[in-house]
């Protein structure tokens, strides 16, 4: 079942997500919910705070549904050690036709549990350190917005309140 996107302005994207405490049937579902979502959206992260729940986890699959094995769950991840920094220009699935220029680590060891409720850690580098660095930012109540200038951040705000106004947001 596709689920409804939070777009920029819903306060739920600027709350912290508690963590999860139990991973059972619900879970499963609703995580088979956000990749269905996130794929149907053409994304490659989707936290669970962006369909409006309020839990540590998030997805990720940077190659767009075409590897199976680039098809990640993590459930209450946190950040071990992160790596050099790298500009790059991101998008978000709450903030739709906005992209912008954000630093983010080059490198991130991450750890999480899986579905089974068993821990993993991951080493991630370029596209996929940026989606989780900008996946759990999410689940911190962060928006790629909070990492931009405030010229930049200013910019962006005219043009989503443009598309506001013109009943397209």
């Amino acid at each position: 079942m596709i689920l409804d996107i939070l777009k920029y302005g819903d306060p739920r994207l600027e709350q912290k997500a508690d963590p999860v405490a139990d991973i059972n049937g619900q879970l499963k579902e609703l995580v088979e919910n956000m990749f269905e979502t996130m794929y149907a959206a053409q994304g490659i992260g989707l936290a669970a705070t962006q369909v409006g729940v309020l839990k540590r986890l998030f997805i990720m699959d940077c190659s767009g549904g075409k590897d199976p094995e680039d098809r990640y769950v993590f459930i209450n991840p946190r950040i071990i050690t992160t790596e050099g920094e790298v500009v790059g220009e991101e998008g978000c699935l709450s903030l739709p036709g906005i992209y912008l220029k954000v630093a983010r680590p080059q490198r991130i060891v991450a750890a999480a549990l899986d579905m089974e409720g068993r821990e993993f850690t991951v080493e991630v580098t370029d596209l996929a350190a940026r989606c989780v660095a900008h996946e759990i930012d999410h689940l911190d109540g962060q928006l790629m917005l909070n990492r931009v200038s405030p010229i930049k951040r200013d910019f962006a705000q005219r043009k989503i309140r443009k598309l506001v106004k013109a009943g397209q947001w």
